[in-house]
């Protein structure tokens, strides 16, 4: 699909189509049965800084189940828990030096790609494994790799509404996290396993759509000249943009909210549509076209606000890290790509590329 990186450069790379079903930017409209949609760069940005739309609560449970993993991390605290939580991970992740994790997660996928022959799925020994084991190691869980494993269970069911046999196994998989993560009180230790959990999918999908978008395919020509590690920061921030994996986030309005000139009742569900957003034109140029390092683009699929992700750093590192070692040695064997059924995240099922 992008067959010169020296092309991307000069502003000539093909449209990206919109993901399916990502919506055209427009006022907040009301789907019935679902709540609001919010699809403008302007609209989300407010709704994400306005203490009037709140995450949905959750309710908790017994010690070292999900449900009690969900009620005690940050991610779905209320306003009166989230600072102090969000401290708890933001700690933990000042700790860790980006460029660190991006060489050791360079290491590790040449390490991979080394032992792979001349085929490898990137979904399943990459994009999923890789990030969430030099980052459990980073964070001190007494065995990395088991690790990743339990993440991949919980993250299967970490947002409400899944079936009750995801989250008896994910039941399971939190109590085996608890006995990996560094001893501390009950919250912290929640927050450090919320941490790698929110990492999982979506820097997977990440990985997988740039891999997808940005690798040329087999049997093409080696690209010359293409650029260092400055130029994979740049490409992976317009795939963020342009085919997000966190398509969307979910709030609930506790007042009554005007926002882009709608009237929203309180108690109304709010789903904001970040990959909608990143794409309006009033705000990009060519929204639709690949421009790598676009100058204050105001992109929106780390959230904004004192909700925004506080390892959007982190996860870039580690996602630059694995895709460094994939430009310089892989190709794609196809050009379709498959997405796992989920509401609001877009990762991708499998991909496969051939090894050089």
């Amino acid at each position: 699909m992008f067959r010169s990186y020296r092309r991307a450069v000069t502003d000539t790379w093909p449209d990206i189509a919109p993901a399916a079903g990502t919506p055209h930017c427009g006022p907040p409209s009301h789907v019935p049965e679902h709540g609001w949609w919010v699809t403008r760069h302007a609209d989300v940005r407010a709704a994400l800084t306005d203490p009037n739309l709140r995450v949905p609560p959750v309710e908790s449970g017994p010690p070292g189940t999900l449900a009690w993993l969900r009620a005690s991390v940050s991610r779905f605290s209320a306003p009166h828990r989230h600072a102090q939580r969000r401290a708890t991970v933001v700690d933990a992740l000042a700790d860790l030096d980006p460029d660190a994790l991006r060489r050791e997660a360079a290491q590790r996928t040449v390490a991979v790609l080394d032992r792979a022959g001349d085929r490898l799925d990137v979904m399943r020994e990459l994009a999923r494994p890789v990030p969430l084991r030099v980052l459990a190691e980073r964070l001190g869980l007494a065995d990395p790799a088991a690790a990743g494993t339990a993440v991949a269970v919980v993250a299967a069911a970490y947002h409400p509404g899944v079936d009750p046999a995801s989250t008896r196994r994910a039941d399971a998989a939190v109590e085996a996290l608890l006995a990996l993560v560094p001893p501390g009180p009950p919250e912290v230790r929640a927050n450090l396993i919320g941490l790698l959990v929110q990492a999982c999918d979506a820097t997977a999908g990440l990985i997988g759509a740039a891999a997808h978008h940005l690798l040329p395919p087999s049997g093409g020509r080696p690209d010359g000249d293409e650029p260092g590690a400055e130029g994979t920061t740049a490409l992976l921030a317009e795939v963020l943009r342009l085919d997000p994996p966190v398509r969307a986030t979910r709030r609930v309005t506790t007042t009554g909210v005007r926002l882009g000139g709608r009237d929203l009742p309180a108690g109304s569900p709010v789903l904001l549509r970040f990959d909608a957003a990143n794409r309006d034109p009033l705000v990009f140029t060519e929204p639709a076209a690949f421009r790598p390092g676009r100058p204050g683009a105001g992109l929106l699929t780390f959230g904004a606000g004192e909700r925004g992700c506080p390892g959007d750093r982190h996860a870039l590192a580690l996602a630059a890290g694995v895709l460094d070692v994939l430009r310089a040695r892989c190709r794609r064997t196809r050009t379709d790509l498959r997405h796992e059924p989920h509401p609001t995240l877009r990762v991708p099922t499998d991909l496969e590329v051939s090894v050089r």
